[in-house]
């Protein structure tokens, strides 16, 4: 797979050819909030998308996020033929803007890629996960190091970094984390608490019918803080429900400027 024609990276996160790592990594913010899976209930019929999506725009960072790799990926696409991204240096990429027209998956012609299992029994195919990995590189390859290559389990271990990454990241800067330890601050716990009783539920003991609000967010939210779970732990273990209801919340604070989040 690895002499496969490469999707347009640029394209799926939205930047210029010539974009900065800086760019990059808010392109790859705004395009993880708006694909999240977790946006949507477990049942919902856009889950499958969705999911494709985000590993895509997962796909995407990895690449263009390591010069190095972004290098090698720069000349298979030149190999093959891939042209300058429609986005050009129209993208107004230091200001958050979106293009108009959408995210582009699968659009372009050089964003062929073969769809699920063909990377292997159930998986979904990853052009940068096949290319990379194989390049005989050891630890470099996977976020965080030591992860083995070549894994479903690897690839989604390297994604769910990515993601960790960036959104406690989005909680420091709004001051829900704590610098450093990322360990969920009062106002994470005020904002929690207002978004759903049934989270405090959780938080305490894993039963419903607790009461609701921002005051009581702050002070049950210090029972689980004690613990020392950093605000993405948290995050993992809260309710389908409500990790929908935090994302679009983190979205609107966050990304309040970008299209169509």
């Amino acid at each position: 797979m690895v002499g496969t024609r490469p999707p347009n990276y640029y394209a799926i996160l939205e930047v210029s050819e010539t974009a900065t790592t800086t760019q990059i990594r808010d392109a790859y913010k705004r395009a993880a909030l708006k694909t999240h899976p977790d946006r949507v209930p477990q049942d919902s019929p856009e889950r499958g998308e969705r999911t494709r999506k985000f590993q895509l725009v997962n796909d995407a960072y990895y690449t263009l996020s390591d010069p190095t790799r972004r290098r090698e990926y720069d000349s298979q696409r030149r190999l093959f033929g891939g042209g300058r991204s429609q986005f050009g240096g129209n993208t107004n990429t230091s200001s958050g803007g979106a293009s108009p027209g959408g995210f582009p998956f699968a659009q372009e012609e050089d964003e062929e890629v073969p769809g699920p299992g063909a990377g292997g029994a159930g998986s979904a195919y990853s052009w940068a996960w096949n290319f990379f990995t194989n390049q005989g590189k050891g630890g470099n390859n996977a976020a965080g190091g030591g992860v083995p290559p070549n894994t479903e389990q690897a690839r989604a271990q390297t994604e769910d970094a990515q993601f960790a990454d960036v959104f406690e990241e989005m909680l420091r800067e709004e001051g829900m984390a704590e610098p450093g330890t990322n360990r969920p601050t009062g106002k994470f716990w005020s904002v929690l608490g207002g978004i759903s009783g049934g989270a405090l539920g959780f938080i305490v003991a894993n039963f419903a019918g607790a009461v609701a609000g921002a005051v009581a967010g702050n002070r049950l939210g210090a029972v689980r803080d004690a613990k020392g779970k950093s605000v993405y732990s948290v995050f993992q273990e809260l309710p389908q429900g409500d990790k929908a209801r935090l994302l679009s919340q983190l979205a609107a604070r966050v990304l309040s400027h970008a299209v169509g989040v």
